[in-house]
């Protein structure tokens, strides 16, 4: 059920993007639509291809199946323009969603495929390249990352109408796009499967993001004993700071003040400002320190 509302949500995003019609038949590839066959040679990859990585062995896979049963799917292209210099070439597109399958359909040998051509500008091309991802979820969490920060920083697209168009909560999207604002050795280790987008979010805050992830690593821990790794990190470094060594004049005035008052002293100063802490065990003890702070002497006549 959980994954039916999901597919509706992206429906919708691609609605908006290619009309309703054209958008219940690229989630239907049994439904009749128009594609041509083309030269695999006369595509190209997209620009706007979100996946940065595609695993060999599921190419591998791929081609097997489409050897056997042929391309179920037409690619969704659009035409390039200016390709070519000659009046007569052929016509020449840039793959929208499908690279996948055209990679796989070269390993298989196969000299044509069936695609459906779109007259799509960029940034609808970008939209339908992360929802056609999405909806299968192939994309690693830091590539859907790079696909959200791209629509918002080449096509001015904010979190909430973004989440709107591709059916996820503005939260998922601000939340996403965080990690990029990871060290680059983090993003290897989620892009390797050593942590997840989970834990990278929680190191986000850490003061020491590398190291504590090799303790998240080595003893194994989950996103919630990760925060309160890194609140604890937080606390010690509170801490430390507060424990600064004193100088020997605060020392000094910490010792005279004790002695006047028969009391334990604790000064602290820091960027120009302090405070004074005076360590009493009862009410009594606490009424002979304002006495003695508030003692005249008796004889005001000047010495």
């Amino acid at each position: 059920m959980a994954s039916e509302t999901k597919k509706r949500k992206l429906g919708r995003g691609l609605s908006a993007l290619l009309g309703d019609d054209a958008a219940a038949d690229y989630g239907q590839p049994d439904r009749e639509r128009t594609p041509k066959t083309v030269p695999v040679g006369h595509l190209q990859p997209g620009r706007y291809q979100p996946r940065q990585h595609m695993d060999s062995e599921q190419i591998d896979e791929l081609a097997e199946s489409i050897a056997e049963m042929g391309i179920i799917q037409p690619l969704l292209v659009r035409r390039l323009e200016g390709h070519a210099d000659a009046p007569n070439a052929p016509d020449c597109y840039e793959i929208v969603a499908g690279e996948r399958r055209w990679r796989a359909a070269q390993k298989a040998r196969l000299h044509e495929v069936p695609v459906i051509v779109r007259d799509l500008n960029d940034m609808q091309a970008l939209e339908i390249g992360l929802v056609e991802n999405l909806q299968r979820q192939d994309l690693s969490p830091l590539e859907e990352a790079e696909g959200y920060q791209r629509l918002m920083n080449e096509f001015s697209h904010n979190q909430e109408a973004l989440a709107k168009v591709i059916g996820k909560s503005r939260s998922h999207v601000a939340n996403t796009v965080r990690l990029l604002g990871l060290p680059d050795r983090l993003k290897e280790l989620i892009d390797q499967g050593e942590i997840s987008a989970g834990h990278g979010r929680a190191l986000l805050t850490a003061r020491d993001p590398e190291g504590l992830a090799k303790k998240v690593i080595n003893q194994g821990l989950n996103v919630r004993q990760t925060e309160k790794l890194v609140q604890r990190e937080g606390q010690a470094k509170k801490t430390t700071a507060a424990a600064a060594p004193k100088d020997t004049d605060t020392l000094a005035l910490e010792r005279d003040m004790s002695e006047l008052l028969g009391l334990k002293v604790d000064i602290a100063f820091r960027d120009g400002h302090g405070s004074l802490t005076i360590h009493y065990q009862d009410l009594g003890q606490l009424d002979d320190v304002l006495a003695r702070l508030s003692h005249k002497p008796q004889d005001d006549t000047p010495v």
